[in-house]
């Protein structure tokens, strides 16, 4: 009973905590207000505008091409930490009440909680700015997707700035294209046209090679650029291989001299628009090389275009469920029962019915490597709608991967994951995180529409993700760690339950805290 009792006083302190920060938010708010009325006027003169933005390319624009209103960074940062330490709030109170379930508080105090979720959901929406964020975003990945183009043509592949990458590295499709993925980001950062190693034509995923699913990634052949008389340069490190016209990159995971501007890095250039617009810049900047790459070729569009006409992602929200089960499973990922899933989509489906203030029909895209899951989705959850294809899950099985139907198979389950209106999933996955970032380009900031059963969102190879404590804190057990604002913390992972792992760089303490006590460290670095 004493040990109830401290859970419901910590729970309950929690929930005053929240709704302390809602007010002084609001305060801040209307102060603002009130000491800006003309700045505020001239936001209502440029209110017409920015609600068209969706159809039109706003006029009044930065010199960087996005638009410069609808609201400031500051306000875009404040909201999205509100709704942040609310969501964070929801997985501490959440794990507490799964110990006292019966208890009349602990389904009060969910239900509340889940409520003030969906407020905070419909006010990222307010005066139209949804459609603000999605016409600034598509406007920056216009401009990103543009200067692609322009690098992946140039205008003389044999006297080219290139850089090779060797596609078949010893892994699955989702490794494989995160690989790519990270050369062609050293690419753009070197200014140098990517080139796979003899096009990509000995793909171990099929005897077309890299065209038996998508469209070539540049012009330029790997003959034109690396000509006979011409030794390809390992690569050193930036400096070192600047001299060199062509240069071979390594695996990520063997690079030395790692240059600044490896994931989660993003450009300076963008960076302004980006914290203002998005709540994972990292993520949507990394979207727009897979976006790139994974443009399909005829009879792969054709492919993604029937298998999106049998699920009715424009009558209402699906949620997309990626459940590996084959080759990960008891090595890098543990195993998740659908009802863990299933738990995180109907919390989302009653945040979705508070924010939109009615009943929603219940629809799932089911992607996985275990044909059965779709027959137990059905009989245990018979309210849902359950959509996905069996063919595709046969198709992934460890022994029919390497197959020409698989590789066609996983990236229509990827392209549908990214349609989707949330994820939940594994991001120990690498085709859960390749789903999540391919909805960044299809809806602007999707940076908050996931959960995750296990890790946050990592890149492989990544540079060191770290956050910055934002209000101190006292160890409370053995478990856990101290900090002070101001200090940084290498973050080891998300607990979801109110709590994240880490190392304090500052006492070298490695432990537990309380995750909405730190903001992210963004690693903004200037590129070409």
């Amino acid at each position: 009973m004493q040990q109830l009792g401290c859970s419901m006083r910590r729970a309950a302190m929690a929930a005053v905590t929240v709704w302390l920060l809602i007010l002084i938010y609001l305060s801040i708010g209307i102060f603002t207000i009130q000491s800006r009325a003309k700045e505020a006027q001239l936001q209502q003169n440029k209110l017409p505008f920015a609600l068209k933005a969706q159809s039109a390319v706003p006029s009044s624009i930065a010199e960087n091409g996005t638009p410069r209103y609808l609201f400031t960074k500051e306000h875009e940062i404040a909201r999205r930490d509100l709704d942040n330490s609310i969501r964070e709030l929801f997985f501490y109170l959440n794990s507490q009440f799964e110990k006292n379930d019966g208890l009349p508080f602990a389904r009060h105090a969910m239900n509340q909680v889940l409520s003030l979720l969906g407020q905070s959901a419909a006010f990222a929406d307010i005066d139209g700015s949804e459609k603000w964020r999605k016409a600034a975003l598509t406007t920056i990945s216009a401009k990103i997707q543009s200067q692609l183009d322009r690098l992946q043509n140039p205008n003389d592949c044999t006297s080219a700035r290139s850089l090779i990458c060797q596609l078949n590295k010893g892994c699955g499709f989702g490794c494989q294209l995160h690989h790519v993925t990270y050369c062609f980001i050293v690419a753009y950062g070197t200014n140098r046209t990517l080139i796979l190693l003899h096009d990509g034509l000995d793909w171990n995923y099929s005897e077309k090679g890299w065209t038996a699913a998508f469209l070539p990634i540049s012009r330029c052949k790997h003959a034109d650029v690396s000509k006979d008389e011409v030794k390809e340069k390992d690569w050193s490190s930036v400096a070192m291989s600047a001299p060199h016209r062509v240069v071979k990159l390594p695996f990520i995971d063997g690079m030395h001299g790692r240059p600044p501007f490896l994931p989660l890095a993003f450009p300076e250039f963008f960076a302004s628009d980006l914290l203002k617009l998005h709540s994972n810049p990292p993520v949507f900047f990394i979207s727009q090389f897979l976006r790139y790459l994974m443009r399909p070729n005829d009879e792969l569009a054709k492919r993604i275009s029937e298998a999106a006409s049998k699920v009715p992602f424009s009558e209402g929200p699906v949620v997309g469920l990626q459940i590996r089960r084959t080759d990960k499973v008891g090595t890098e990922a543990a195993f998740h029962a659908l009802s863990e899933y299933m738990k995180w989509t109907e919390y989302w489906f009653q945040v979705e019915e508070y924010r939109i203030g009615r009943p929603t029909r219940r629809r799932i895209y089911i992607a996985t490597d275990d044909p059965s899951v779709f027959a137990e989705a059905k009989e245990k959850y018979s309210n849902y709608e359950v959509y996905g294809d069996v063919a595709i899950a046969d198709s992934a099985q460890t022994k029919k991967r390497y197959s020409s139907d698989s590789l066609l198979g996983v990236i229509v389950d990827i392209e549908m994951l990214a349609r989707c209106t949330y994820l939940v999933c594994t991001f120990s996955s690498q085709v859960c995180r390749m789903g999540y970032e391919l909805m960044q380009i299809r809806v602007g900031d999707a940076g908050s529409r996931f959960h995750s059963l296990d890790d946050v969102y990592y890149y492989g190879g990544q540079q060191a993700h770290e956050q910055v404590v934002v209000e101190a804190y006292e160890a409370e057990s053995k478990q856990e760690i101290s900090l002070k604002v101001g200090d940084v913390v290498g973050v080891a992972g998300n607990h979801w339950d109110g709590f994240s792992k880490g190392i304090n760089r500052r006492t070298g303490a490695n432990g537990l805290y309380p995750s909405y006590k730190v903001r992210e460290k963004w690693i903004v670095v200037p590129f070409p």
